[in-house]
């Protein structure tokens, strides 16, 4: 059975991104988006240069115009597109990168219904935040209200070292994504946290394969 996968989202200096990756990261998020985490493409090409080819690079972006995307696709280098916005699937493919989007999951009734409008996306991130709100808010969703579905799901939300086991073992996701999480403040940090989440995400992901 395929591991669990684990980003490490909102990173903003240098020694966090080490750190995430020499913690086992499958994956590291830089937040595009206006945003406390917010970096620009200058800080963005820097903080990528050194990452090796294992981690996934992702970029996160919300309702920004196409331009900037490409611009930013053209500077930095990149795996993988996160849209957090109203942004439609003809939108998200027109770049011709993988892509995930975000599901708000405030309201899960009316969000599970969206998951058929994104045939084009390489998984779907689900988070806690309302239609048109952005995510890292520290916030829960309730779990039970993911369906099953053939896409990737992404869960984020309010997860940290204590409740991310629990969500492997209810959700199964293919893939847990955190920030606040694992900070000391908004786009800072706590490189034992870091360690903390993906050992915590790792291990439950072992007994869930065990059993």
């Amino acid at each position: 059975m395929e591991r669990i996968k684990v980003k490490i989202c909102g990173l903003t200096r240098q020694q966090d991104v080490i750190r995430a990756v020499s913690c086992g990261a499958d994956f590291i998020g830089l937040v595009f988006a206006n945003s406390p985490r917010q970096v620009d493409m200058e800080a963005a090409f820097f903080l990528l240069q050194d990452v090796p080819e294992r981690v996934g690079k992702v970029a996160l972006f919300m309702d920004q115009p196409a331009e900037f995307v490409r611009n930013v696709i053209s500077l930095a280098p990149l795996d993988l597109l996160q849209f957090h916005g109203r942004e439609s699937n003809d939108f998200c493919r027109q770049f011709d990168m993988p892509f995930t989007k975000a599901i708000p999951m405030a309201e899960p009734g009316e969000s599970t219904r969206r998951f058929s409008d994104f045939p084009d996306a390489s998984g779907l991130l689900l988070d806690s935040h309302g239609a048109g709100g952005a995510g890292g808010s520290g916030k829960v969703f309730d779990w039970s209200a993911v369906p099953r579905s053939s896409q990737k799901i992404w869960l984020a939300g309010g997860l940290d070292a204590k409740n991310v086991g629990q969500a492997i073992r209810q959700v199964r996701p293919w893939a847990v994504d955190v920030s606040s999480g694992v900070e000391r403040r908004p786009g800072i940090k706590d490189h034992g946290l870091i360690e903390s989440f993906i050992n915590a995400a790792k291990a439950a992901d072992t007994l869930h394969n065990q059993e």
